[in-house]
């Protein structure tokens, strides 16, 4: 049985029942690439994912591009003998074949998207990808995104996929995609210090579009176990060196003022920063569910109970207040 009890929400008007939370599977890809976290050991990654399905999630969220092609392996690896599979979303559109650099550029080319959906359903080890996401938009290639959204309603009706998504899109280019095929779901960044998805949020609402929230610990910069020190020490392949408008002085010590100031919030509800911070991501009206990574069974551990909090509107104004005394990130801060 599982351990925690999560609240469900649909992913937009036809999408499935997903649990609030789910298991993000970027960090598990492993530090070998451009945008990796550091060193990895997969037995860690699957004791994680174990965890949090033994938790109760019903989602993982991957992508081929994760370490290269080795998230999804890792994920295959861990459903490997589980009795109930849970949904299993990956995206598409980030090429790192054939790059002399070796470096993920946006390619969003029909046949490039037919390749990766089956070069990720044969890593994955599954007949059909429950939740198939384009994960940048191709500013790279110079191919019109309805060219592109057109092979995706293809495998929608060859059914490789069953519901199809976009990451990091904005208004403009969801309007273009939805008269050729619904969009099921949008996958933003969105936390406390980048807040500005909730600018996509009334159009999604409108159109029946569900919104999956990547980072919203910001990639674990509002855990209790972040600090100067800890980002002074990272690996030197952790991509997060290279975000310094985040990570970076004045922004790091403004936005872990941000994270102190969500401490006595979690203290009344009884749960960590962390968890203050993807409750505050699923206060927002159009938010489906929140995306959590987790590298071992010990992080997974320390966010399973975000799921079961509510905030106040005491506790959203005492966000509010921190967010204009700090500075920290960009974007409103009302839910």
């Amino acid at each position: 049985m599982p351990t925690h009890t999560h609240p469900t929400r649909r992913l937009g008007a036809n999408g499935p029942e997903i649990t609030t939370i789910g298991f993000g599977a970027w960090a598990i890809g492993g530090g070998d690439w451009a945008f990796g976290w550091g060193s990895q050991d997969d037995r860690d990654s699957v004791a994680a994912i174990h965890r949090a399905l033994e938790g109760g999630v019903n989602w993982i969220d991957t992508a081929a591009v994760y370490g290269l092609g080795h998230s999804e392996e890792v994920v295959r690896k861990a459903l490997e003998g589980v009795g109930e599979r849970p949904l299993v979303f990956t995206k598409c559109g980030m090429v790192w074949q054939d790059q002399a650099d070796g470096v993920p550029r946006p390619n969003l080319r029909p046949d490039e998207i037919r390749r990766e959906c089956d070069d990720s359903l044969r890593r994955l080890g599954v007949d059909q990808i429950d939740l198939y996401q384009f994960h940048w938009p191709d500013n790279n290639t110079g191919t019109p995104v309805e060219e592109s959204w057109g092979v995706m309603a293809d495998l929608v009706q060859a059914g490789k996929v069953r519901w199809a998504g976009v990451s990091n899109f904005d208004v403009a280019l969801l309007e273009r995609c939805e008269p050729i095929l619904h969009v099921d779901s949008l996958q933003p960044m969105f936390n406390p210090v980048e807040r500005r998805a909730a600018e996509l949020l009334p159009w999604c609402r409108e159109h029946g579009t569900g919104v999956i929230a990547y980072s919203p610990m910001m990639s674990g910069l509002l855990t209790e176990r972040f600090s100067h020190e800890r980002m002074a020490n990272l690996d030197e392949d952790d991509w997060r060196h290279g975000m310094p408008d985040v990570f970076a002085e004045p922004a790091l010590s403004a936005n872990l003022a941000l994270r102190d100031a969500l401490r006595p919030i979690g203290e009344r509800h009884g749960v960590s920063t962390g968890e203050v911070a993807i409750a505050w991501v699923l206060a927002h009206d159009g938010v489906t569910g929140a995306i959590v990574g987790g590298r071992s069974a010990e992080q997974v551990e320390g966010w399973l109970g975000a799921s079961g909090v509510t905030l106040s509107d005491a506790d959203l104004d005492e966000i509010d207040a921190a967010i204009a005394a700090t500075g920290a990130g960009r974007g409103p801060s009302r839910p």
